[in-house]
């Protein structure tokens, strides 16, 4: 239990680096006028990349490594297109719905990554990297 715990924290320190790295990318889309939605989908695969990374050289670093690396990177990908389900139907729908929130995207980007965060540690550890 301590182990898992200790990996979920982990876990979030990495995804605190993913929102940065994913409210960062975001602002710069919206530069480039690419909008807060589909600049939203290039911050988030961007993210997903770099927590990709961080996870395996760190919250799952005693985990098992017999899949090539972009197949694991496929593999965090998809499964946690769940995560990423509630991370941007959360986003999407407080950009619609709370004019603050419309305002400063970035406080949307933050409660999405709460709502996926639980989602993509129990796929992570179990189906991704094998610690489940």
């Amino acid at each position: 239990m301590r182990a898992t715990i200790e990996q979920f924290l982990r876990f979030g320190v990495v995804g605190t680096v993913g929102f940065v790295v994913d409210a960062g990318v975001l602002l710069g889309m919206m530069a480039l006028g690419l909008g807060p939605y589909g600049g939203r989908v290039v911050s988030y695969l961007v993210a997903a990349s770099t927590t990709f990374a961080l996870n395996r050289a760190w919250t799952f670093r005693s985990a098992r490594r017999d899949a090539p690396v972009a197949a694991q990177w496929g593999r965090f990908v998809l499964l946690n297109l769940a995560g990423f389900a509630a991370n941007y139907g959360t986003y999407a729908a407080l950009v619609a719905g709370v004019p603050l929130v419309a305002a400063h995207p970035v406080l949307g980007v933050a409660a999405g990554s709460v709502a996926g965060m639980f989602i993509n540690f129990g796929l992570s550890r179990r189906f991704v990297f094998g610690n489940g």
